[in-house]
């Protein structure tokens, strides 16, 4: 058994710490919670002895550690100057810090860079629950947080254009979900919750796939060997995940741009709609680019097997979904 019994215990302290940070009513304890949220993934981002695993991991507990200070920091003096806004704008900083969201995104793409597939899907969905549910008490200051969701949309954008790393270009997209998701969250937490879950779905598949061909590169994703028609299949993740219609990834984003228009949040709306047409973009052009640059000698041989089947029945929900709501 390759799954090691330290491993579970991690993983359960780990979903242990994220219930104790959403359901406590103390801000202390929220940040005892998000502690022992830290403190369980540092083992398990080092789980080999591999140099980048080591330097993402001592990395990432140096980050959520001064995140984490900070945080502490506003609690205190939020209970000697009561609610201020200026301890309240510490206070989110400190939140967006651990979520990885612009402005302090700098740390991100070079922890994923370091991590396997499995950890990075946990740095790109289960690291972020609590610090979300942190936000969703601080929201007081709609023009702040609309200053963060541009950051996010623009930078995500830009910086994802020339990247080559499958793992830096889902965390570039990843920042600019973080956009989409502080504005649910912002309006409705219901519309966050179902964001998330399409997310982590649609992120599932995609990571499924690309543990499954052990493919880190664009290089690997165009020589990629199989027939063209379950190729197809699996670039409509891409799709879901850069929120095209009719794909299931669009669908949150379209509930959040109802949101935003009926609050009045038109200029934003219009700004997130636009620049995410370039995170569009580097997914198409991704796309493009596999199906057309097809090899015959390649590195990565296609075999039909079980994993193989179940990735494709999971990738061909992605479409039918939409359509089934669509009907209802």
């Amino acid at each position: 058994m390759n799954f090691k019994y330290w491993k579970l215990l991690f993983y359960m302290t780990l979903m242990n710490s994220i219930m104790i940070t959403i359901s406590t009513f103390s801000w202390l304890n929220m940040w005892m919670g998000l502690e022992i949220n830290m403190l369980s993934i540092i083992p398990l981002m080092n789980q080999s002895k591999n140099m980048f695993m080591t330097e993402a991991s001592l990395k990432y507990f140096i980050v959520q550690a001064m995140a984490s200070s900070i945080l502490l920091l506003s609690i205190i003096l939020m209970s000697t100057h009561f609610m201020d806004n200026k301890i309240m704008l510490i206070m989110n900083s400190s939140l967006l810090i651990k979520i990885g969201s612009a402005p302090f995104h700098f740390w991100f793409p070079e922890i994923m860079e370091g991590q396997m597939w499995a950890m990075c899907f946990n740095l790109l969905t289960i690291q972020k629950i609590s610090p979300f549910m942190l936000l969703n008490y601080n929201m007081n200051s709609p023009y702040f947080f609309s200053i963060i969701i541009i950051l996010n949309m623009i930078i995500s954008a830009l910086m994802g254009l020339n990247q080559i790393s499958m793992r830096k270009i889902l965390t570039f997209s990843s920042i600019n979900h973080i956009g989409w998701m502080i504005t649910t969250i912002m309006f409705m937490k219901t519309i966050w919750i179902f964001y998330f879950l399409i997310y982590t779905f649609t992120l599932i598949c995609l990571i499924y796939i690309l543990n499954n061909f052990n493919i880190y590169y664009l290089k690997q994703m165009i020589n990629l060997n199989m027939p063209i028609n379950l190729k197809m299949i699996i670039m409509m993740n891409f799709l879901s995940m850069g929120g095209l219609p009719p794909f299931i990834g669009f669908l949150p984003k379209w509930l959040s741009i109802q949101l935003m228009v009926m609050n009045n949040f038109t200029f934003l709306m219009t700004m997130m709609v636009i620049l995410t047409l370039l995170t569009l973009f580097y997914y198409t052009r991704l796309i493009i680019t596999s199906l057309m640059l097809m090899k015959n000698t390649n590195s990565l041989k296609f075999k039909i097997n079980n994993s193989i089947i179940f990735m494709n029945l999971m990738n061909i929900l992605t479409l039918p979904l939409m359509f089934i709501i669509f009907m209802v």
